[in-house]
């Protein structure tokens, strides 16, 4: 067997079973003999000297040792990746992959028709899309170009500041028939709100400049802002959403508009050593455009 200090495969498979938890499942995912995958797991143990994983009734459960591995192994994991997307372009064309992070709104609401736009005028681009509301290390490449609502600190990332997106509170026609339309802040506390579960890094700073936010008490909770909308559009309550994502749908109405000044700032990001790739300089070239029109309507 080969040494798994420098085997990417043993990692890879490592990682499989910390996200499954269990040898079948990994084999499953990986699509490879579940006795493959408890090869790979014993030699990284060897290596250790320590067990990775203990049996439960929850399935395999990782040590301390494990854990301490994992985000050596993650990077490992961005880099392999990340040489792929690499290696799939050629020198001067506009082709290969290119990994776009975003937030589940931007990625589900936003960006399809902007990428499918990018595809048509390049047809030999492949697009990894990329949807959490956690924020991917483009310094490590788990992505090559990112839409992010909070402004980049590391010096050697490539940035454009899109602009402000505008937030409001917004409900269906069909609330507000049934419940009335409250006309204060301070109404809203008799309304069936929707809201969020987990404060991520772009609610932090909205509830620093306005602390009044983080004393509303929500009827519905969710981290999905996706689903945040889904519920305001299904006459769920009243909630948070994009005004520019409202505008579309003439049965939503704003609710208490210009009570409180609410905007993500939005910027485009990519490695500054990408910018020199053809595929990830019209990618962000694209995502540029399509942001800068989507809060222009």
């Amino acid at each position: 067997m080969s040494d798994p200090i420098g085997n990417w495969d043993f990692y890879r498979t490592f990682l499989a079973v910390l996200r499954e938890g269990s040898l079948s499942a990994a084999a499953r995912d990986l699509g490879v003999t579940q006795p493959t995958i408890g090869r790979h797991i014993d030699a990284l143990e060897a290596m250790s000297g320590t067990p990775l994983f203990l049996r439960s009734q929850q399935g395999l459960l990782p040590t301390e040792t494990a854990l301490r591995m994992k985000p050596h192994a993650e990077t490992m994991a961005a880099t392999a990746a990340s040489l792929s997307r690499a290696a799939s372009g050629s020198l001067g064309t506009v082709s290969g992959t290119v990994r776009i992070s975003a937030s589940e709104v931007i990625g589900l609401e936003v960006l399809p028709p902007i990428i499918a736009e990018l595809q048509e005028l390049h047809p030999e681009l492949n697009v990894e899309l990329s949807i959490s509301d956690q924020v991917e290390d483009l310094l490590r490449q788990e992505a090559d170009v990112a839409v992010r609502m909070v402004a980049p600190s590391q010096g050697v990332l490539l940035s454009r500041r899109i602009g402000a997106i505008k937030l409001g509170f917004h409900a269906h026609r069909r609330y507000l028939d049934r419940h009335g339309t409250p006309t204060s802040l301070e109404q809203l506390s008799s309304h069936r709100l929707i809201g969020f579960d987990r404060q991520l890094a772009y609610l932090r700073a909205i509830l620093k400049d306005h602390p009044k936010l983080a004393e509303i008490q929500f009827s519905m909770r969710t981290d999905s802002n996706v689903a945040q909308l889904a519920m305001i559009r299904a006459g769920g309550g009243i909630g948070m959403c994009q005004d520019s994502l409202a505008r579309r749908d003439p049965d939503i109405v704003a609710v208490l508009p210009g009570a409180i000044d609410l905007s993500l700032e939005t910027f485009v990001v990519m490695h500054e050593n990408m910018k020199a790739a053809p595929r990830c300089r019209v990618t962000f070239d694209a995502l540029v455009a399509g942001l800068q029109s989507h809060i222009a309507h």
